[in-house]
């Protein structure tokens, strides 16, 4: 998939747009890709950075990363992405502007977009102004009760096979693995520290089941109170495992939630029970 950061990037050519954040690019989310990869046309996606209620003050818990968020339209079948920065010159534009420049511009012929879009100057651009301007609005499938704020609440409940029903696959972590304690290593059990971004939604502190890289993974999330911590640590330990991942991206997938962190009578206590929560991660099933 091509990416592109300006209009002038992307080839002007016959094209169906899918417009919107597309925050975790759920199922309908994709729902609105498919009308645009249905249509016959080059299926475009245009999505926004930073997220437009960021952008406004607002404080949002992020499902997914950029880069996360353009593979996933990548798979989805959207053949070139046009990431518009989400500045106030941007939110000035009247939206007649905006159509000229990033639709018009790129040739786009036929646009896809959720019912409630809004774009350009006090939000005043909307589907029906688009068909005013002569492009043609593609027909989205509905998908009820499927929405980025459902999928945040599922989350912070620890509800992640909820959300995985919502999103049409499971719920994952992206960071950078960085060091930390290495006490996972003296216990039997080493793990990988991974590192999110302080915008990216965190679920219910807990142990998950879960799979990266084509391990499954028993995964902490938590202060690990069995040693007093205070600071949020996400611990995956990848079974079968033995590679380094220092310095490496990762993507992890949540598939249930396992149990509540705790702290335990003695070490050998908390052994003992990692190795029951290794069992059940391997029994553990994908949702989505």
């Amino acid at each position: 998939m091509k990416v592109a950061h300006a209009p002038a990037q992307l080839e002007r050519q016959p094209r169906a747009v899918a417009i919107g954040t597309f925050d975790g690019v759920h199922r309908g989310h994709r729902s609105v890709v498919q009308a645009a990869v249905d249509s016959g046309l080059a299926p475009t996606v245009i999505t926004f950075d930073v997220h437009p209620r960021i952008a406004l003050g607002n404080q949002v818990e992020l499902i997914s990363t950029l880069e996360r968020r353009l593979e996933l339209l990548a798979e989805a079948g959207a053949e070139a992405t046009l990431v518009a920065a989400f500045t106030h010159e941007l939110m000035a534009l009247e939206p007649e502007t905006f159509a000229e420049r990033y639709l018009r511009g790129i040739g786009a012929e036929a646009v896809a977009a959720g019912s409630d879009f809004r774009f350009g100057a006090r939000r005043q651009g909307d589907l029906e102004l688009l068909d005013r301007l002569g492009f043609e609005i593609l027909e989205v499938t509905d998908v009820p009760g499927v929405s980025s704020s459902a999928i945040r609440r599922l989350v912070h409940r620890g509800d992640v096979e909820g959300a995985a029903d919502l999103l049409g696959r499971p719920y994952e972590l992206d960071g950078m693995v960085v060091a930390g304690d290495q006490r996972g290593g003296t216990l039997g059990y080493p793990t990988a520290n991974l590192a999110l971004d302080p915008q990216l939604l965190c679920p219910l502190y807990g142990i998950y089941a879960g799979a990266a890289i084509g391990h499954r993974a028993a995964v902490s999330i938590g202060t690990n109170p069995h040693y007093g911590g205070t600071e949020r640590r996400i611990e995956p330990y990848l079974l079968d495992f033995h590679d380094d991942l220092y310095g490496t991206r990762l993507v992890v997938e949540l598939w249930t939630r396992l149990r509540d962190e705790a702290a335990f009578a003695t070490e050998e206590d908390l052994i003992a029970q990692i190795g029951r929560d290794v069992e059940a991660t391997r029994a553990a099933v994908r949702p989505g």
